[in-house]
């Protein structure tokens, strides 16, 4: 694994967006893997440690996040600026060489992906949603809103990961080798000695205010790249009879589900990353 950044423009200047890269980096056929949104570009690294035998593997910290710059204006932490910062890194990698771009993206990531794809002239040839869908349900919404910005503090690197393992339990049945990868790198020890999450608490403000149900169903029905829709069979953020439905419109997307796990799928076992690797073989 090779550590890179690019410099990405917010609205009061530039910040860098650290990523993680893995495989060879002249391969002409490119995964991008984004995480989650209180999550890191470590979270994909047995997926992408998977996959580099036949891939140049991207991960990025989006801004905010991980070792990623965090923005000083709180408004820039949205959609639009993900974006064009992605579009960067994509310039990057391309300019390198790569040919192909094949998008794996879980939660919000997911959404990004399905964002991208859907614009004229993309660069994405399959996608890979995690746990995500065309509509994003107040309530879960909600639930996340509970959680999301407010700064756990603990009085070790262990007391975090019993909170990571308690506020996480839907990602299923980890590993404790699992869960101490996720807490290492999520983790931030603060000047008075506690320690805390690596992200800007500042992410939260998209769930200020009144929440409703996220319909994103005019950008799914624009993808046209094959697609693979990922479940947790007990998720909210992707009900069931929405991601039914997202097999009959749009791309038409083939659907797996997981058994045991909410949201999300965490991609650290082999099931689960043998899904999508065969995906990416196939056609």
């Amino acid at each position: 694994m090779r550590t890179d950044s690019v410099l990405c423009l917010d609205s009061r200047g530039f910040h860098r967006m650290q990523y993680y890269d893995w495989g060879d980096p002249d391969n002409s056929r490119v995964v991008v893997c984004v995480h989650g949104l209180t999550r890191n570009g470590r979270d994909l690294d047995f997926l992408a440690r998977a996959l580099a035998r036949d891939y140049r593997v991207v991960c990025p910290d989006i801004a905010g996040r991980g070792q990623s710059d965090w923005l000083t204006a709180p408004g820039d932490y949205s959609y639009p600026q993900y974006m064009a910062d992605l579009t960067a890194l994509i310039a990057r990698v391309t300019n390198r060489g790569a040919k192909e771009i094949f998008w794996v993206g879980t939660s919000m990531g997911g959404i990004l992906g399905m964002l991208l794809a859907s614009l004229p002239k993309n660069p994405i040839r399959k996608l890979v949603m995690n746990d995500v869908g065309r509509v994003i349900p107040k309530a879960a919404l909600e639930r996340l809103a509970v959680y999301v910005g407010k700064e756990p503090r603990a009085a070790s690197l262990d007391a975090l990961e019993a909170h990571l393992r308690l506020a996480c339990a839907p990602f299923g049945a980890l590993t404790d080798d699992d869960w101490r990868h996720l807490t290492l790198h999520s983790a931030m020890r603060h000047p008075d000695g506690t320690w805390g999450m690596r992200y800007d608490p500042r992410i939260a403000q998209a769930f200020e205010g009144a929440l409703v149900d996220v319909d994103l169903s005019a950008y799914w029905d624009a993808v046209t790249c094959p697609t693979l829709l990922l479940r947790g069979a007990d998720s909210d953020i992707l009900p069931r009879d929405t991601a039914s439905e997202m097999t009959q419109r749009g791309p038409k997307a083939r659907l797996v589900e997981f058994n045991g796990v909410g949201h999300a799928p965490m991609l650290m076992n082999d099931e689960q990353v043998g899904v999508i690797a065969e995906f990416l073989q196939s056609g």
